[in-house]
């Protein structure tokens, strides 16, 4: 599939501005996702340092104690933008909000980074906020299912004539760049080998044996990339929902891609369409992003699990402890769509139980809401399934 755009800039639901009034924070988002546009369309008061501009980095980041000298009395929020590179500065940083009452906003894309710098990430003197790709609302009257599907929500990617040529190198630029660079691993092929397998996974239960066997690495080599992934935000742990009491419940994780475009080029699905399981899959994992994005932007006390029984009843999404979830790719849901639901429903543990789906209009079925992905998004973010 091929649709012309022209490069266009969405508004983003997270109004910046808003929320370093009160706190410093650590917004944390995959490469591209918009982090620096952003920036550049909030109206800041004081310097913005990208870390990545050789002159930035070597006035703050090889020099950190000079940052100070270039904050004056009245300046109230300063940037540095992919503070990962130099977690030195973040001392200082501490310091000047300490003193000085000045609130940073500091963005990256890899929490382990920061970490490695022995860094605690301020103390609790900063709040982090994880940043994604465009949201649906964002993308207004643009937003087409079948696209983001297919090459994600990624916006340089969504508004490409040519977004699968964009997704190839997307892949180099994150390999290069955030891996090697960063020196994260020593030996990229079997990292690749070990990328590639988890894409096929992308939405189901991991069986890291498996996945040692296949790439032809140590279990314990998978584990730990796993956890490079998920720390440089890439692919996200759906952790298993564990409280029931009349079904025992399977309890590994699920793993999914922050995009599903990034996945599907993983998968060299791009391009040919998808069979009915990597479609279902795809509409998975697009749904659970537009759910963690709402959990951040509002900031929202919310958990997010999947559950499996062992007799083989599953439910895709579980928010909070109120609203169960299964996803259907389907213009038109029976009955057998709807027997993992039933099945928990028999827990008693939850307030609503959904199955959200391309039907055009919301309707019941055996006592379920059965809901178009648009209807339940819309009521999403009119906070009528939270916790509250």
């Amino acid at each position: 599939m091929t649709i012309a755009m022209t490069t266009h800039i969405f508004p983003r639901v997270l109004d910046l501005s808003a929320i370093l009034e009160e706190k410093s924070y650590f917004l944390l988002g995959p490469r591209q996702t918009g982090k620096s546009t952003l920036i550049s369309q909030s109206k800041f008061d004081g310097p913005i340092f990208d870390l990545n501009n050789e002159v930035d980095f070597f006035r703050i980041g090889q020099n950190p104690e000079n940052l100070s000298s270039f904050i004056t009395d009245d300046v109230k929020v300063v940037v540095i933008d992919e503070i990962q590179r130099a977690s030195n500065v973040l001392n200082h940083v501490h310091h000047l909000i300490e003193t000085r009452g000045v609130h940073f906003l500091l963005t990256g894309s890899s929490a382990r980074k920061l970490r490695q710098g022995g860094v605690n990430l301020l103390g609790g003197r900063a709040r982090i906020l994880h940043f994604h790709p465009l949201l649906k609302r964002e993308l207004g009257d643009s937003f087409k299912l079948e696209r983001a599907l297919e090459f994600g929500t990624i916006p340089s990617i969504y508004s490409s004539s040519n977004p699968r040529l964009d997704l190839e190198a997307y892949l180099g630029t994150y390999l290069r760049q955030e891996i090697l660079a960063e020196g994260f691993v020593r030996n990229l092929q079997p990292f690749r080998r070990v990328l590639d397998i988890a894409a096929l996974c992308n939405a189901t239960i991991v069986n890291f044996t498996n996945i040692a066997n296949d790439a032809q690495v140590p279990r314990t080599t998978v584990y730990e990339y796993f956890d490079l992934l998920c720390d440089t935000l890439i692919v996200y742990e759906l952790p298993a929902w564990r409280r029931s009491r009349f079904r025992k419940p399977v309890v590994a994780s699920k793993y999914y891609f922050f995009d599903i475009g990034v996945a599907g080029a993983l998968q060299r699905s791009v391009g040919r369409g998808f069979a009915s399981l990597e479609r279902g899959q795809a509409f998975e994992t697009w749904f659970l992003h537009e759910l963690r994005a709402w959990i951040d932007y509002n900031q929202r006390d919310e958990t997010l699990h999947h559950w499996r029984s062992q007799t083989g009843f599953e439910v895709d999404v579980l928010l909070g402890e109120h609203t169960a979830i299964e996803l259907k790719a389907k213009k038109w849901v029976t009955g057998a769509d709807l027997k993992g639901l039933q099945a928990l429903r028999e827990e008693e543990s939850f307030k609503n139980y959904l199955c959200v789906c391309l039907e055009e209009r919301p309707r019941q079925l055996d006592g379920i809401e059965i809901l178009p992905y648009e209807t339940f998004l819309d009521a999403l973010w009119q906070y009528r399934y939270c916790g509250d």
